[in-house]
């Protein structure tokens, strides 16, 4: 593997727009194709929270009066800034997260994406004028929550933070940001734009640091009105908990176990081409990764033999390197693969691809693994109700629509499913059935900008991206004006 040099980018703490250092022992950042310090980051906890939140209160009755068109340029600019940067922040990303480089650069022109979008949206927040007696005038008007915390993850460290904070903005609303631990470059990398783009002080303030300490101040405080955290459920839990006695609003982006059904009618080749597509982005690292393959007795010969086929194109490296997948995060969850595969197996699974943790020559170091299939995949196994988040293909067959429906949804989480048919009846009777806030017919394209994404069961609740993400951070005023005596 060829040595590479991180870009320069800031590890201080960004709080009313300062740089400023943190309180607590600084963090060092691991690269997990490399195992390599990249560098220290600054590290804060509660009482750097109350200076951030004093900061975005301060700045919400300006940003929030300002007009949505001038906050929409901001947005625009700060677009703009992102797109002519696309290679520098997508190699911090790759150096501290491991994903391949071609998708850190994807990752990050969804930012772009998603900026223009919200910064037009939030010119189009309306209320509404309801009908009423001619003495009065009703008036419904949408105005920003107020200040907000949004806690993001490492598995996507850049656009996790941009869908949280661009609707925030567009709203009006001011942001307080909990990066992950592992992955805060991105974020720090993001904040010097926000700089740039002519974000005023105090609108958007990021700390690094102790993850508990600051969750439960954001969740606590009076001030903050909504926290956003797209995370584990068993996070998510603890965040919900504490932010009940407040009652502030909440939404909840959580675990996934995506089940992944070819029916027998099924164009093939499309659905065994995008499975292996989709289920190695970020290393299978993905709360939408399908993680249940369901293949219909009738095709699952053929279907494996092609699987197995597709697999061996499948390459891993270092993400700098651009290979198809990169290293998983870190050893702990590498072990969990690990786990997983040697529950299956001791409970009558097979491994027919892969299965093992790569260690030799450029795998040396590094948090790498091998892409696997795993067949012959029951409900007695781990691998069938836990989120793996790894390079793993269970294969699960089927012979009954219905019965595959219910194992399908045998689940406690409910955020994205896949199914591939022909069959219009097919098609109306699963996606109507399948309990998950997303489906994918014949393909597993489930993000946009202008679209709903979000689950309910486990895997949380609220919305994120399209007018529904917008609609988070508002709420509705009722106005009655009497107009006659």
């Amino acid at each position: 593997m060829a040595k590479h040099e991180l870009p320069e980018v800031e590890t201080r703490l960004f709080i009313d727009g300062n740089w400023q250092d943190g309180s607590q022992d600084k963090h060092p950042v691991i690269n997990p194709a490399t195992e390599e310090v990249l560098t220290e980051v600054h590290w804060g906890g509660a009482a750097e929270a109350e200076t951030a939140i004093a900061a975005a209160e301060a700045a919400l009755p300006d940003w929030s009066t300002m007009a949505p068109a001038e906050r929409g340029s901001i947005l625009t600019k700060l677009a703009d800034l992102i797109e002519a940067d696309v290679t520098r922040l997508a190699t911090i990303m790759t150096m501290e997260q491991g994903k391949p480089l071609a998708q850190a650069k994807s990752e990050i022109i969804s930012n772009v994406e998603n900026l223009r979008w919200n910064a037009a949206e939030g010119q189009r927040v309306l209320g509404d004028i309801i009908p009423s007696p001619d003495t009065n005038k009703w008036l419904v008007q949408k105005q920003p929550i107020g200040v907000v915390g949004a806690i993001t993850p490492w598995n996507f460290p850049s656009n996790m933070i941009i869908r949280k904070i661009s609707p925030a903005l567009a709203a009006g609303c001011t942001v307080i940001l909990k990066p992950a631990e592992d992955t805060p470059l991105s974020a720090l990398a993001l904040a010097e734009l926000f700089e740039k783009a002519g974000l005023p002080k105090g609108v958007v303030n990021i700390i690094v640091g102790d993850a508990a300490a600051i969750g439960e101040t954001l969740t606590k405080s009076d001030v903050v009105k909504k926290i956003t955290f797209t995370g584990s459920t068993e996070v998510g839990k603890t965040l919900y908990e504490q932010a009940a006695p407040t009652l502030k609003k909440v939404s909840m982006e959580l675990g996934g176990h995506a089940p992944y059904i070819i029916f027998p009618d099924a164009d093939l080749e499309l659905a065994v081409t995008t499975l292996i597509e989709t289920k190695f982005i970020n290393n299978g690292q993905v709360c939408t990764s399908p993680n249940r393959i369901f293949l219909h007795k009738d095709i699952k010969k053929e279907a494996t033999k092609l699987i197995l086929e597709k697999m061996a194109e499948v390459t891993v490296g270092n993400g700098l390197d651009d290979p198809t997948t990169g290293p998983l995060i870190n050893e702990e969850g590498r072990k969990k693969v690990e786990e997983q595969l040697k529950d299956a197996q001791n409970k009558g699974a097979k491994i027919l691809f892969g299965g093992q943790r790569l260690t030799e020559g450029d795998y040396q170091h590094g948090f790498f693994f091998e892409p696997t299939v795993l067949d012959l995949v029951t409900t007695d196994m781990d691998i069938f109700y836990q989120e793996t988040f790894g390079p793993v293909i269970p294969l699960i067959e089927f012979d009954d629509e219905e019965a595959v429906i219910q194992a399908a949804n045998d689940s406690e989480f409910g955020l994205a499913s896949y199914f591939f048919a022909t069959n219009i009846h097919t098609i109306d009777n699963v996606s109507k059935k399948l309990a998950y806030g997303m489906v994918g017919v014949n393909n597993t394209d489930l993000e946009s900008s202008a679209t709903p994404f979000g689950g309910i069961k486990h895997s949380g609740f609220g919305r994120e991206n399209g007018t529904y993400g917008v609609e988070e951070y508002l709420v509705e005023k009722f106005v009655n004006i009497r107009t006659a005596r």
